[in-house]
């Protein structure tokens, strides 16, 4: 089916999912109108049960809106509503790694960006002026001064939401330079994550790198001086509607290059060992999140979002036939992602 009318969403230029989802809707070449959060558009929109960006707001049963977030459902439901130019690989084996890819982004990289924003004193300074000006564009300094304000005490106040605290802000500013060497290494092979098509876990890492490689000053100089390519990769995906994929643009399950393997190490480093301790300090009720990151301690409040998230992954890992099953293991073998699905 085709969208007759453009679906609405609201969103904010520095909410990188919000900004996953812009770009796969312009990949998707699915008409879209952006409501910013908070500007005033007069227009009447019902609310989530959970308040996250992107809200998007799809044509109900009763002719109504019905508000709905979380992106990673969202892709798959438009999946099922807009035929063409998929997202999703379409072999089983390659498409469980993009779910995984999808959900390292959404719930390990995000720690990075949040982290740099409201940690350091230049990255704090720059967002303090800008978010709040996206409300009002024409507010005075005076006017803007005490939202800079709030802004600024409010978010640095929910670094513990992400596990950003001194003792594991090495470990986070770690984790983002080895991720920058894969990806910038992997691009060299893609340039995309599967092939010379994105897939959902592209758009995955594109939200959480326009704000960490383009927006937040420190990684952003990081990512410059470092790793160029991937910022090149960042202005790339913000538009794609233009490149025409095909079926065998995909990388084929024989041809999957190491530098992906590279690229799932770095998950299995990071992403694996905070999400288990999640899951188990969820299930055991306990007050703190324990875990040991390449050495370092983490330490962190539990997050029952990301222990769902844990599910679903492994649900998604279940779903695999055996010889499907078989190749995800070969290809997880000593990452440390096997882990995730250990008895």
């Amino acid at each position: 089916m085709s969208v007759a009318n453009p679906i609405a969403l609201r969103g904010a230029p520095g909410s990188p999912y919000t900004r996953k989802m812009l770009a796969a809707l312009r990949y998707r070449r699915i008409p879209y109108r952006l409501v910013i959060e908070g500007s005033g558009s007069g227009e009447t929109l019902p609310e989530p049960k959970v308040s996250l960006l992107p809200t998007f707001f799809f044509e109900a049963a009763d002719g109504g809106l019905e508000a709905v977030v979380d992106s990673t459902p969202i892709i798959r439901r438009l999946e099922a509503d807009v035929l063409g130019r998929s997202l999703i690989p379409s072999d089983p084996a390659i498409a469980f790694l993009d779910y995984l890819l999808e959900d390292y982004a959404d719930e390990w990289l995000t720690k990075a960006m949040f982290h740099y924003r409201w940690y350091h004193d230049a990255d704090i300074a720059l967002a303090g002026e800008v978010l709040p000006r996206w409300r009002n564009l024409a507010g005075t300094d005076a006017e803007i001064a005490p939202m800079s304000a709030f802004v600024r005490d409010r978010q640095i106040g929910r670094l513990y939401v992400v596990g950003s605290n001194d003792t594991t802000a090495p470990v986070i500013e770690a984790s983002y330079r080895r991720f920058l060497e894969a990806l910038d290494a992997h691009i060299q092979n893609g340039p995309y994550l599967f092939g010379r098509r994105p897939a959902s876990g592209d758009f995955g890492l594109y939200g959480q790198l326009t704000q960490l490689a383009a927006f937040d000053p420190t990684p952003a100089r990081l990512t410059e001086r470092h790793a160029p390519r991937v910022l090149a990769w960042v202005q790339l995906v913000d538009d794609l509607s233009g490149l025409e994929p095909e079926e065998e643009h995909w990388f084929d399950r024989d041809a999957v290059p190491e530098t992906l393997t590279a690229l799932l190490a770095e998950v299995g480093r990071t992403y694996v060992p905070v999400m288990l301790a999640n899951a188990r300090a969820f299930e055991t009720r306990a007050e703190t999140v324990e875990a040991e990151v390449e050495g370092r301690p983490w330490v962190q409040q539990p997050f029952p979002y990301q222990a769902k998230c844990l599910q679903w992954v492994r649900q998604e890992y279940a779903r695999l036939d055996g010889a499907d099953r078989d190749t995800v293991d070969r290809w997880l073998a000593g990452t440390g992602c096997e882990r995730l699905f250990a008895p």
